[in-house]
């Protein structure tokens, strides 16, 4: 093999449509364009949305809703999860150490879902009143 002699494979390169070229060419005289009109024109286009003027579609329907930028920094961690866990003693740090949490979280609160057996002594760790009941069942404290 020699570097003159390197072609691309069968198939992997074809000719770019050339229009405007004459009537035999099936794409002479107006190029595929079709007849006057903004989509007809050199450089000229509308932005995406656009609808010759009429009020857009994304401006038609009412605004509804938002997202908190704030929701990043809260993180929410299950009892079952909790209890997979099994440390005697967790933190904030311990959560995102485990990868229970993202590293931007400043507020965890656990819920209740699933069920703990064991221990658990939660240091800054907020919980809402079904998952606190469960984890003093099962011999573990808030502080």
């Amino acid at each position: 093999m020699e570097l003159n002699s390197i072609k691309p494979a069968a198939g992997a390169k074809h000719a770019k449509r050339r229009v405007g070229r004459g009537i035999g060419s099936g794409l002479g005289k107006t190029a595929g364009r079709g007849h006057k009109g903004q989509k007809s024109r050199a450089g000229g286009y509308h932005k995406v949305g656009f609808e010759g003027g009429q009020m857009p579609l994304q401006r038609r329907l009412p605004k509804r809703g938002f997202k908190s930028h704030l929701l990043q920094f809260n993180a929410e961690v299950t009892l079952a999860a909790l209890d997979k866990l099994g440390l005697p003693e967790v933190d904030l740090l311990a959560l995102k150490q485990a990868g229970l949490v993202g590293q931007l979280a400043r507020t965890v609160k656990i819920i209740k879902t699933g069920s703990i057996s064991k221990a658990v002594k939660l240091s800054g760790i907020g919980a809402t009143a079904g998952a606190k009941a469960a984890i003093e069942a099962a011999g573990g404290s808030l502080a």
